[in-house]
């Protein structure tokens, strides 16, 4: 018998009492039993751009036959309206918000950086990517300044964490300088600021961001964050999740600017770690899988989308300091690894533990999706029913779901809806619609994530036609 359990939320900690000693739990065949319904709201898209085509360094048998690897395409904070998208292949791009075609800002495979996508093109290459809030305000420390985050070759330069278990590559932060931040291609002079060895192909480095709702003179103002993931492999083998010896499976946060001496940055007085011995002081945030995608709300609030390993996909609202559990917990739920004695990949119910994790504040299992993609807050106003609702994705089926977003609650998982999506005037699936083939497994890949413009209006970014479209309000 399973004695019963009991929930505390206190801060971002949750503890609940011990199962019996005499069993063992058994696997949750079906861990939310609820089916997401389609919600009341209904977009339709409108066509906005088209990256060129691109191709992969590698084999391409490695992985999907993408038209372009676009991952995100974001505002520059300057008051221009342009808009920067990375193809994982190595390109940033520049459009703007009337949808002009896509000119090369950055073609980092042309630079001398050690650039290197060839081990795994589905997410190793240029990941991710931030323009400093002080990019166009001439005199600052930040004018001309962005940030790119990407692949190299393990034996390219050494690198400050796992340098010794770095078989496959390296994860690199590094900083630009333009010379004429008004111009639409790049020219300037750049240095690294940050690496860390990757023992496997995938789980790597993700999203680069500032919190562009701080004001200067803040202490939150100007400082970067980025997302690692676990590493790769199934089941976290290095148990990077746990650890906080390296800035691994979490969000890390520096000051790109503060550095002094040799060092290439500077830590944050207030980074929750600081003057712990044994624990790296970039660290944010940690016990995430793979974070490949956060961002910010207008009020500062970071919202974290976290792939799952085989059972849940999860929502996180961002706290310093939260330990989200991976891979002793995936969502509101133990892992083998946080009980033993079981198998692994199934989930189980939440064992007594006397540790404090932060669990998702939404959730969706494996018979809704797959792996989730993107997760933004609307604030446009072309659709304005979604106004303040968070909006998410699932890469692999191409369903787009939503919450609200007032009264989250870590351990509370809110109720999840699906957004209803009009291609050519009837609904239709973004996979079905849009898709190609997927090289994983049966049928189509949607290969969608989302990008946002300065006036907080959301697009659909598909990797299978290299397209971009704007959501729109159905006539």
């Amino acid at each position: 018998m399973k004695t019963t359990f009991s929930i505390l939320i206190a801060g971002i900690g949750i503890s609940v009492s011990a199962f019996g000693a005499e069993s063992r739990p058994e696997p949750l065949a079906d861990p939310i039993p609820e089916k997401i319904q389609k919600g009341d709201i209904t977009i339709a898209l409108e066509e906005f751009t088209q990256l060129p085509q691109s191709v992969d360094s590698g084999n391409p048998q490695q992985t999907n036959l993408a038209y372009a690897r676009i991952q995100y395409m974001l505002p520059i904070a300057d008051g221009s309206g342009r808009l920067v998208i990375n193809d994982l292949r190595g390109l940033l791009y520049i459009t703007d918000e009337s949808g002009a075609t896509p000119t090369v800002f950055l073609d980092v495979r042309e630079q001398d950086i050690d650039f290197d996508d060839s081990m795994f093109p589905n997410e190793t290459g240029l990941a991710g990517f931030a323009f400093h809030p002080e990019y166009a305000t001439l005199g600052k420390s930040g004018f001309g300044k962005f940030y790119t985050a990407y692949s190299s070759s393990s034996d390219s330069a050494v690198a400050k964490y796992l340098d010794d278990d770095a078989g496959n590559h390296e994860s690199v932060i590094r900083e630009w300088t333009a010379a004429d931040p008004t111009a639409n291609v790049f020219s300037g002079t750049s240095r690294e600021l940050f690496r860390m060895g990757q023992f496997e192909q995938n789980h790597n480095i993700g999203t680069l961001a500032f919190d562009y709702s701080a004001a200067e003179g803040t202490a939150e103002y100007g400082l970067l964050y980025a997302s690692f993931g676990d590493g790769g492999g199934a089941n976290d083998p290095r148990e990077h999740g746990q650890s906080l010896s390296e800035p691994m499976s979490g969000i890390l946060r520096i000051d790109p600017l503060g550095g002094s001496g040799l060092a290439a940055y500077g830590i944050p007085d207030d980074n929750p770690f600081v003057g712990d011995q044994d624990v790296a002081p970039e660290i944010w945030a940690y016990g995430l899988r793979h974070p490949q995608q956060f961002s910010f709300d207008i009020d500062g609030t970071m919202y974290i989308g976290d792939i799952g390993q085989s059972q849940i996909e999860e929502v996180n609202i961002g706290i310093a300091g939260a330990n989200y559990g991976w891979r002793l917990r995936e969502g509101t739920f133990a892992t083998a690894f946080g009980i033993g004695g079981v198998r692994p990949n199934p989930v189980y119910p939440l064992p007594g533990d006397e540790q404090e994790f932060t669990y998702p504040v939404a959730q969706f299992d494996h018979d809704e999706g797959n792996a989730i993609s993107s997760v933004f807050v609307y604030r446009g106003s072309a659709v304005p029913e979604l106004r303040g609702k968070a909006i998410f994705t699932d890469m692999v089926t191409g369903r787009v779901f939503y919450i609200d977003t007032d009264n989250l609650e870590p351990g509370n998982p809110t109720t999840i809806s699906e957004l209803r999506v009009n291609f050519a005037g009837y609904e239709r699936n973004v996979a079905d619609a849009v898709g190609f083939p997927n090289t994983y497994s049966r049928g189509n890949r949607a290969g969608l994530r989302l990008g946002i413009d300065s006036q907080g209006e959301l697009y659909f970014l598909t990797k299978g036609d290299g397209r971009i479209r704007k959501i729109i309000a159905v006539e």
